[in-house]
């Protein structure tokens, strides 16, 4: 096949220009992959109508005590106890009452919120829902603060979020973007943030006054009515005659001095922490000047578990001494070996073996229960359902025996029983045959009479009189009358 003349031109063309086109010095090195971070792409635990809801109830707190409340929320089964005690302590609050659980095994975060005993009051009310906001917070927390900051924008569109005589509310620009490395600027932003932040304080910085509200009306309409916003109202000894302030309720002011120690940081959406205050009230867990933001304690979580993959990861292998926990339990090989040793006795004496966790023990229990069934019995199973087959029949083999061994042995005592009670002499007959049994036996009442009277008469004899020294005097003999003359 011959190719056309203009595309043997143009090839030759090519050729002769390649050498140019190739050269090293005219084309440019390509630029080398930029050295960035990886970012890990995670899934949102919470979706944004979720978090708006489970935020509601807490988005109008004050910065401050709003951090306290998220650092809490992390502890869910701690914050539970401090709702416990502070039911047993109703009168316990700021710093006196922070100080008075000093020596709980809690995290400062939850120690602090004893402080404001209307909080936990409100906290108690649903614990599944604090377990949720702390869950938020460790997974999404960039969310989680845009959430906080786009319901203030609606309650302050709607006109329940202003300034008052209890609180400071100020309005400031955004954060502006951080410069990068390559010249460039990057901000990590939560998903439908505000333009703007807006700032809770106290108006008094000794005196914090927490606010209730509904939050089905506070935010104006809203914005997801197939998901409503929970409310949870306030405590009445909390509250008595308060004010309401532009949808707001103010109870009584809480006097505080070091209790709060966290704040909000809305550039980095996370929690700055107050070192000096926080060593004035926990002055048995102080910090360091460097430790001034904070940080999820896995060590406080008492077991509850983490909701998303990410935070497991995260937290769930950070206790200290977690690697070295087995030897911190006196764990070596040679008791390894021991144990070990010990394990081969119990399965040639046909003991078996403890479970060593509770799905162990729970199959051998669904094991030795399916064992008893004839249909079971044909399955293969393992040695220690073996085991425990050959230890059950050998207990329904000796309660047999013992069985077998006991009812002769009953049976004997009972025949011989019922010998003893037929003989009227025994004393088994005698205990039988009591007085009642002349009822049933006139001829033996009667002849028992005769025995008796003769007794008497023979205690009455010659003999017996005259040995004693008394006269002696017979009966005179009877007379027998036959046919009506003496023979």
């Amino acid at each position: 096949m011959r190719m056309p003349l203009s595309a043997v031109l143009s090839v030759a063309l090519y050729l002769i220009a390649m050498p140019g086109l190739a050269s090293a010095e005219d084309v440019p090195a390509p630029n080398p992959a930029p050295q960035a971070e990886t970012v890990v792409a995670k899934d949102p635990v919470f979706t944004e109508e979720q978090l708006d809801q489970m935020l509601a109830p807490i988005a109008l707190y004050p910065d401050a005590l709003l951090a306290q409340v998220l650092m809490a929320s992390t502890y869910p089964g701690q914050v539970s106890e401090a709702v416990t005690w502070s039911k047993a302590n109703p009168k316990a609050s700021g710093d006196d009452a922070v100080k008075k659980v000093a020596n709980q095994p809690w995290d400062p975060s939850v120690q602090a919120l004893v402080a404001f005993p209307q909080v936990l009051a409100t906290l108690g009310q649903d614990p599944v829902w604090v377990q949720r906001l702390g869950d938020a917070f460790l997974a999404q927390p960039d969310d989680v603060m845009g959430g906080v900051q786009r319901l203030r924008h609606q309650a302050q569109a709607a006109g329940n979020l202003q300034s008052n005589q209890y609180q400071n509310v100020t309005v400031q620009a955004a954060p502006a973007p951080a410069p990068t490395a390559s010249g460039g600027t990057t901000q990590v932003v939560a998903a439908s943030s505000p333009p703007t932040t807006i700032v809770i304080e106290p108006a008094d910085p000794q005196v914090v006054y927490v606010p209730s509200y509904n939050p089905t009306t506070t935010y104006g309409t809203w914005a997801y009515p197939a998901s409503p916003p929970p409310y949870y109202p306030p405590p009445p000894m909390y509250y008595p005659g308060s004010a309401l302030v532009a949808g707001l309720a103010f109870g009584t002011g809480v006097a505080i001095v070091a209790s709060l120690w966290g704040d909000c940081d809305w550039d980095n959406n996370d929690i700055d922490i107050d070192v000096n205050r926080y060593n004035n009230i926990n002055a048995n867990n102080r910090i360091g000047n460097n430790q001034n933001k904070w940080q999820h304690n896995a060590a406080n979580r008492d077991g509850v578990p983490y909701r998303d993959a990410r935070s497991r990861q995260q937290y769930g292998r950070q206790l200290d001494g977690a690697s070295q926990r087995t030897a911190f339990r006196g764990d070596d090989a040679q008791r390894a070996q021991a144990r070990d040793k010990a394990r081969a006795s119990m399965d040639r004496a046909g003991i078996e073996r403890p479970a060593t966790s509770n799905r162990q023990a729970r199959q051998q229990m669904r094991e030795a229960q399916a064992g008893n069934t004839v249909g079971n019995r044909m399955q293969p199973r393992d040695d220690n359902s073996r085991v425990a087959e050959r230890r059950q029949e050998a207990r329904s083999t000796q309660a047999r025996q013992q069985n077998n061994q006991v009812t002769p042995r009953r049976q004997g005592e009972g025949q011989a029983r019922q010998l003893a009670q037929s003989r009227p002499g025994s004393s088994a007959g005698r205990a039988r045959n009591n007085a009642f049994d002349g009822v049933r036996a006139p001829s033996r009442t009667s002849m028992q009479a005769s025995r008796g009277r003769t007794s008497q008469s023979f205690a009455q004899r010659p003999s017996a009189s005259r040995a004693a020294g008394h006269t002696i005097s017979r009966p005179s003999a009877p007379v027998r009358r036959s046919g009506g003359g003496r023979r």
